[in-house]
C-alpha cells in the first residue's frame, strides 16, 4: 500500500468516525463563542470559518457570538479615551460604550461576516439589538470581595461597572428564521436595556445564554487554554457542575476560568446539552473535539 492510499484510508476513516455524530446532531444548532488569540491570527481565522461553513453544510446549524476586548482597548487609546479597570472589569462609561459598538457591531462583525463568506459560507452580521434579539439589563453595582476595600471601615467598595449588561430576555426567532433560511447568524455581544440605553455583554454570558434559550446541543467557548486543567496540569476531559464546584472549592480552577464554567454550568442547567472549553489556537479544535471519539476539550454536562 502506498502512502497516497493510507492517506485516503485515513481520511475516510475519519469520515466513518464522524458518520454517527453527524446523524445525531442533524438541524440542531451549536453555539459557538469565538475570541481570544485566535482572532488575531488570519491562519486560525481561516480553519474557524471553514469549520463553521462545514457544520452547515452537513445539516448542523452554526451559531456564533464574538468578543473583541482586545480590539477595543486598542480603539479606545487611538482616540485617546483612558479606560479604567476594577478587579480586571473594564468600567464602561457613555464614550467607552460608543467604542465597544463601534468595534464590536463594525469591524469585528463584518471581518467575521467576510471569513465565513471567503470559506464559501452565508453569514448575516447583527447584535443582540437586531431584531430585539436580546434585550440586556444593567449588571448592578457590584460588590467585589475584599481586594477593594474602605480605609475606615474595611468593607467592600462598591463598583459601579457602568453600561455593562446581561441578558435578561432573548427572542430566539429570529436566530431560527435565519438558520431555516441557510444562513449563519454572527452576533456581535451589544444590547438595548428596558431602559433605552446600549449595553456592552460579556461575550461568554452571551454565547450561554443563547445557547439556554435555544436549547443548543452544544456550546463551544474558545479560548486560550487547551482546555480545564488538574493540578498536575492534565486535561479533564468531562465535567458536571458538581465537579466544577468542588474544583473552585479546592482551588484547581481560578481566575478567568471560574466565570467561563459558570457560563457552561448555567447553560446546561438551563436548557443546554452540553457545553465545551477547548483551544482555539489549535487548528479546527472545535471538529477535532465534535467528529473524534479523544474529543479536545473539556466536555461539561449535567450528571
Amino acid at each position: 500500500m502506498n502512502d497516497s492510499t493510507t492517506s485516503l484510508l485515513a481520511k475516510a476513516e475519519t469520515l466513518i468516525e464522524a458518520l454517527p455524530y453527524l446523524k445525531r446532531y442533524e438541524g440542531r444548532t451549536f453555539v459557538v463563542k469565538y475570541g481570544g488569540h485566535a482572532m488575531g491570527d488570519p491562519a486560525l481565522a481561516q480553519d474557524f470559518a471553514e469549520d463553521i461553513v462545514l457544520l452547515k453544510a452537513v445539516g448542523i446549524n452554526p451559531v456564533v457570538v464574538h468578543g473583541g476586548g482586545p480590539q477595543i482597548g486598542r480603539m479606545l487609546k487611538a482616540l485617546g479615551i483612558e479606560s479604567q479597570f476594577v478587579n480586571g472589569l473594564r468600567v464602561t462609561d457613555k464614550a467607552t460604550a460608543e467604542v465597544a459598538e463601534m468595534v464590536l457591531s463594525g469591524a469585528i462583525n463584518k471581518e467575521l461576516v467576510s471569513w465565513i463568506s471567503k470559506a464559501g459560507g452565508k453569514a448575516v452580521g447583527i447584535s443582540g439589538k437586531d431584531g430585539a434579539l436580546v434585550t440586556a439589563r444593567k449588571v448592578e453595582a457590584q460588590k467585589l470581595g475584599k481586594a477593594i476595600e474602605d480605609p475606615d471601615s474595611g468593607e467592600a467598595i462598591v463598583v459601579d461597572l457602568g453600561y455593562v449588561g446581561e441578558p435578561d430576555h432573548i427572542d430566539t426567532s429570529i436566530l431560527e428564521t435565519l438558520s431555516s433560511a441557510g444562513l449563519i447568524p454572527v452576533i456581535a455581544p451589544i444590547a438595548v436595556g428596558h431602559d433605552g440605553e446600549t449595553y456592552n455583554i460579556n461575550a461568554d454570558t452571551m454565547a450561554g445564554a443563547i445557547a439556554a434559550a435555544i436549547g443548543a446541543a452544544r456550546l463551544f467557548l474558545l479560548t486560550d487554554v487547551p482546555g480545564v486543567l488538574d493540578k498536575d496540569k492534565n486535561l479533564l476531559t468531562d465535567l458536571t457542575p458538581a465537579d466544577i464546584e468542588a474544583l473552585a472549592q479546592d482551588g484547581t480552577i481560578s481566575g478567568g476560568m471560574i466565570p467561563k464554567l459558570a457560563t457552561c454550568t448555567h447553560a446546561v442547567e438551563a436548557g443546554c446539552e452540553a457545553a465545551v472549553v477547548l483551544d482555539g489556537r489549535v487548528p479546527h479544535a472545535m471538529l477535532l473535539e465534535f467528529f473524534t471519539s479523544k474529543g479536545a476539550g473539556t466536555l461539561i454536562r449535567k450528571a
